[in-house]
């Protein structure tokens, strides 16, 4: 599977929106950097692809986040971050289609089925939530920091 770190979507579209993120957005974010510094240290293919994935989730949940929701007084389904993604940030479509795909192995690898997950499979979505969280924090106007894996 491709990412669409390989295609023509990157950053904001009009930059940055300034450096007024609420704490919940910098929460998940710092979430975000520290679920890629898991998948660094994980030793399974499985493992590093699910705290990959995790990554990308928490950065999708910060631009939730920090847009504002529509609501018109009726209740809704439950959707996922994948589904809400595109409405709030449409340039990021590519990158929540990619993803929701993903999500179906990190649920089997979850389950138990980490046979799904080759080592190939793993090193490719870390690389790609990478760049999806640098997006999010660029997106965001929010300086990007390197989570630097824990000791021991």
């Amino acid at each position: 599977m491709t990412g669409p770190q390989n295609g023509p979507i990157t950053g904001p579209a009009n930059g940055p929106t300034g450096p007024k993120v609420s704490r919940t957005a910098l929460a998940h974010l710092t979430d975000a950097r520290a679920c890629l510094a898991d998948a660094a240290l994980a030793t399974s293919p499985a493992d590093k692809y699910i705290n990959a994935h995790l990554a990308a989730l928490r950065a999708a949940a910060a631009i939730l986040a920090a847009r504002p929701q529509l609501n018109d007084g009726r209740r809704r389904r439950l959707r996922s971050a994948w589904e809400l993604l595109p409405e709030a940030q449409p340039e990021l479509a590519q990158w929540a289609a990619y993803f929701a795909v993903s999500a179906k192995k990190r649920a089997a690898a979850e389950a138990g089925l980490v046979h799904l997950v080759s080592p190939h499979d793993a090193e490719e979505l870390i690389a790609e939530a990478q760049a999806f969280v640098t997006i999010i924090e660029s997106t965001l106007g929010v300086m990007t920091q390197d989570t630097l894996p824990m000791a021991g």
